[in-house]
């Protein structure tokens, strides 16, 4: 189906109207904020890599502020369990039986801080979460509800006492990205109290507009071409001496599916190279495993290696052109 004009505008008007509202609690970091609510809007998950301090909790309150949806925050730690997590069946004496009481996961806006804290059987009390919008406990599987986006942090820096996320937890993962400290202005107004706090919010829209956003950047068109030019860059990055596991076909796909929302937030019906392009680094970069036998590759980082990946192929021309 089409997208009409009125839809490719109406899409656009919203989705800058929660990236304006977002950024009175989370200022002078626009882009970082569109790169998350487009990972939203593509039915995608987020993993902040930053220090402390940088706004990531306010990121996640003041999304669920402005889509009026529920938020809740997990601090991961090594005695978090993972029912702790998912929630668990609990004997009710009165009824005598079990009844399942929800966990925290069962909100539209989780953030799951620190998460490389947690023990891997925890961390992955997420994945089915993650990838089919579900949890199973016991016999049952139970639905989250939409929409459902895991914002998940880890520090940089500290290394000590934590578990290293493992590739197949990486890949539920649509895009990795940083706030990063805000620049000098932008910390001038936080400090002279100009920036809304946590809690102040009032909604710019509801979630029923979001699921309808996430149902339009699925009909965004895009060409043959362009489908077989992230197909060459998924493979290059298969097959580069560098990487050692390269992208997965997860990968490929959530890159088709956060270029259709770009394209849309720059006001377009069509997914053009420059959009692949700009994303790909966010999108595959953290799929990588870099071949750690090779001395060329100490101290590189995966986004260097992408970027030579990217610059090696060239992409097809946008119609028009």
């Amino acid at each position: 189906m089409a997208l009409t004009k009125e839809q490719v505008v109406a899409f656009k008007r919203g989705f800058d109207l929660i990236s304006d509202n977002i950024e009175k609690a989370v200022f002078g970091k626009r882009e970082e904020i569109r790169l998350v609510l487009a990972a939203m809007v593509s039915e995608g998950h987020v993993l902040l890599e930053d220090f402390p301090g940088t706004g990531k909790t306010a990121l996640a309150r003041a999304i669920a502020e402005t889509i009026k949806c529920e938020n809740k925050r997990i601090q991961f730690t090594p005695d978090l369990l993972p029912s702790d997590v998912t929630g668990m069946d609990i004997y009710n004496q009165r009824d005598q039986k079990f009844t399942f009481e929800p966990g925290p996961v069962f909100a539209n806006i989780v953030l799951a801080d620190e998460i490389n804290r947690a023990g891997p059987k925890t961390q992955s009390s997420l994945l089915q979460a993650m990838e089919e919008g579900a949890v199973s406990v016991g016999k049952k599987e139970y639905p989250l509800g939409t929409p459902f986006l895991v914002i998940a942090t880890q520090n940089p820096v500290e290394q000590e006492g934590v578990y290293p996320l493992p590739e197949a937890q990486l890949d539920r993962f649509m895009i990795k990205t940083s706030l990063g400290y805000p620049d000098v202005e932008s910390t001038k107004m936080i400090l002279s109290g100009l920036v809304a706090p946590a809690g102040k919010l009032k909604p710019a829209v509801v979630a029923d507009d979001v699921r309808e956003m996430t149902k339009l950047a699925r009909e965004v068109t895009i060409s043959d071409e362009l489908i077989e030019y992230i197909v060459k860059i998924v493979e290059q990055t298969r097959v580069n001496r560098r990487v050692e596991i390269g992208s997965s076909v997860r990968g490929a796909r959530n890159l088709a599916k956060l270029a259709k929302t770009w394209a849309l937030t720059d006001g377009r019906d069509y997914v053009v190279a420059n959009d692949i392009k700009s994303l790909a680094v966010t999108v595959l970069a953290h799929r990588l495993k870099l071949n750690p036998e090779l001395e060329e590759n100490d101290g590189v980082k995966n986004e260097t290696v992408m970027l030579e990946i990217l610059n090696s192929i060239t992409p097809p021309k946008d119609p028009g052109k």
